[in-house]
């Protein structure tokens, strides 16, 4: 795979890596990389994430509706962010790093750029949602400055299931 557009002024050089906004061509390795993301998970969740299920469409879609960054490393793909609009919050979801690339930091470069994103749209806040049962990763986002909002059950649980965190952005 090429970078595309990687000099532009969207592109930034991150330790190695080229992190730039994903278009709809990128999506099926999108869904590719996300998948095997979320399976190689310490530990299977329940219900298990509906990111196994994800295809190039249903990631085409998700880049046109919101967008999405994803990091480069030589060419390939090695991980991604989507983002949509939620209320006067940008929402992340699909934060999937290669297992092979995972503790480089490069989630955290995915998360400032959407930071960035949300800064030059005007809001002040970044939502993202992550499973009670991985709790290596609500620790990864309260590094980044997250912070617990409130627990959510998935349909047909009654106990909770996720956690909604936010990270409310300053000047």
């Amino acid at each position: 795979m090429e970078i595309r557009d990687a000099s532009s002024d969207d592109a930034k050089r991150v330790h190695g890596q080229v992190v730039r906004r994903l278009t709809t061509t990128d999506a099926g390795d999108a869904a590719e990389l996300i998948r095997t993301a979320f399976a190689a998970q310490k530990r299977p969740t329940t219900p298990p994430s509906s990111a196994l299920l994800e295809t190039g469409q249903s990631i085409a879609a998700k880049i046109a509706e919101g967008g999405g960054f994803g990091a480069f490393e030589g060419g390939a793909l090695i991980a991604v962010a989507l983002w949509s609009m939620n209320g006067d919050a940008l929402h992340v979801a699909r934060v999937s790093v290669a297992p092979e690339a995972r503790g480089r930091g490069v989630a955290r470069s995915l998360i400032a750029a959407c930071e960035k994103e949300a800064r030059q749209r005007g809001l002040r806040r970044i939502t993202l949602k992550t499973r009670l049962e991985l709790p290596e990763n609500e620790r990864l986002f309260e590094r980044c400055g997250f912070a617990r909002r409130e627990v959510e059950a998935h349909p047909g649980f009654e106990g909770p299931t996720t956690t909604v965190m936010e990270k409310v952005l300053g000047d």
